[in-house]
């Protein structure tokens, strides 16, 4: 019939069979309907690395996403898919807000890498990993992604990384501050991580008070 699918398909998880895979850690928060349920900010974050599609040629995306809220964190732009893009975004996002009980990847080898294991190590978070192909594991992400291409970049076609990294930045800002989701009680991303941290910490005062 003469139909082809809107985007070509790069392949962006790949494996390193030397380094060490970790346990998917999310299964203990599912619900009786097989979906992972977060309740507050911080405890899960969520990474992956996806690929954008320019005029000539492909540059690559990795973003940083908060399971509970949908807020994304941190992101960055690259003509290269390398250990330093997910370290630059890890190490970012660990500079703007608390860390994370459980960071969940896939089993790419950037994120296997020993540099970034380290940092996780380094701040006591958890390593949760992906089953191999199983990128629903990371559903919060990957809808993430579908709605970043869907909305913006298929539509906006962008020429160069400059443009493709200005236009981006302005889908995620509205992303976060704008976009109400139902899911969060129509709340933005925002609205809703702010909040629900803002509660968190009073809850942890409050214990250590003796007052909750």
């Amino acid at each position: 019939m003469g139909i082809r699918a809107l985007y070509p398909k790069v392949r962006t998880t790949i494996a390193n069979k030397e380094h060490k895979k970790y346990p998917y850690l999310l299964k203990e928060f599912k619900n009786d309907k097989n979906q992972v349920v977060i309740d507050t900010p911080n405890q899960v974050w969520s990474t992956d690395i996806t690929y954008i599609k320019l005029e000539k040629g492909f540059v690559y995306l990795a973003a940083i996403i908060d399971w509970n809220t949908k807020k994304i964190l941190s992101w960055k732009l690259s003509n290269t898919m390398d250990v330093s893009l997910t370290t630059s975004v890890l190490n970012d996002a660990l500079s703007k807000y608390p860390k994370p009980e459980i960071l969940n990847t896939d089993q790419g080898s950037q994120y296997t890498a020993k540099e970034h294991i380290d940092i996780l190590v380094k701040n006591g978070i958890s390593i949760s990993m992906d089953a191999k192909g199983r990128s629903i594991d990371n559903i919060v992400i990957e809808r993430f992604w579908r709605s970043l291409k869907y909305d913006d970049v298929y539509p906006s076609s962008y020429s160069n990384i400059k443009e493709a990294r200005t236009g981006i930045d302005e889908y995620i800002n509205t992303y976060n501050t704008e976009r109400l989701h139902s899911a969060l009680d129509y709340l933005t991303p925002d609205e809703a991580y702010y909040k629900g941290a803002n509660n968190k910490c009073f809850d942890a005062k409050s214990v250590l008070l003796g007052v909750a």
